[in-house]
C-alpha cells in the first residue's frame, strides 16, 4: 500500500501541480523551514465568493515538501476559504500516506503552515492551529 504513496509522491515532486507564482494574488506568503533550508512561496486568487480560484507556488526543498505542496495545493482549488481552514496537519498525512520521521513531518507540513499563516488576516483563524503547525 505504501508503494502507491511513494509513487504519488514521486510524481508530485517530479511533476508539481500548480508551480508558478500568481501576478497580481489576493494572497501571498512565504516561509521556510530553517532547520532543512525548504522554502515555500504560496499565492492565491480568490473568486467572489472568496472560493479560491487558483493557486501557484513555487519553492526549494525534499520530495516530501514539493509533493505536499502540490497535493494541498490540488485539494484548496475550489474550496472556501472557510472550507480551507477547517484543513489540518493529519489531512496532509493522509494525503501523503506514508510514515514520516520526525525530521520529514516539518517538511511536510510547510506548506500547510505557509496556507495557514497566509490566510491567517482574512478573517477569524483558530490560532490553536497555527501554533500546531510550528
Amino acid at each position: 500500500m505504501y508503494d502507491m504513496y511513494r509513487e504519488n509522491i514521486l510524481d508530485h515532486g517530479g511533476n508539481p501541480r500548480n508551480r508558478g507564482i500568481l501576478d497580481p494574488a489576493d494572497i501571498d506568503y512565504e516561509a521556510n523551514n530553517p532547520l532543512c533550508g525548504d522554502r515555500l512561496r504560496l499565492t492565491l486568487r480568490l473568486d467572489e465568493d472568496n472560493r479560491i480560484a487558483e493557486i501557484g507556488w513555487d519553492g526549494e526543498g525534499c520530495a516530501i515538501s514539493q509533493a505536499a505542496a502540490s497535493m494541498l495545493g490540488e485539494e484548496i482549488l475550489g474550496k472556501t476559504l472557510d472550507e480551507v481552514r477547517q484543513i489540518g496537519k493529519q489531512d496532509v498525512f493522509d494525503m501523503l500516506g506514508i510514515p514520516l520521521s520526525m525530521n520529514r513531518v516539518k517538511c511536510a507540513l510547510l506548506s500547510l503552515k505557509v496556507l495557514t499563516v497566509a490566510l491567517y488576516g482574512l478573517g477569524e483563524w483558530h490560532k490553536h492551529e497555527a501554533e500546531d503547525e510550528e
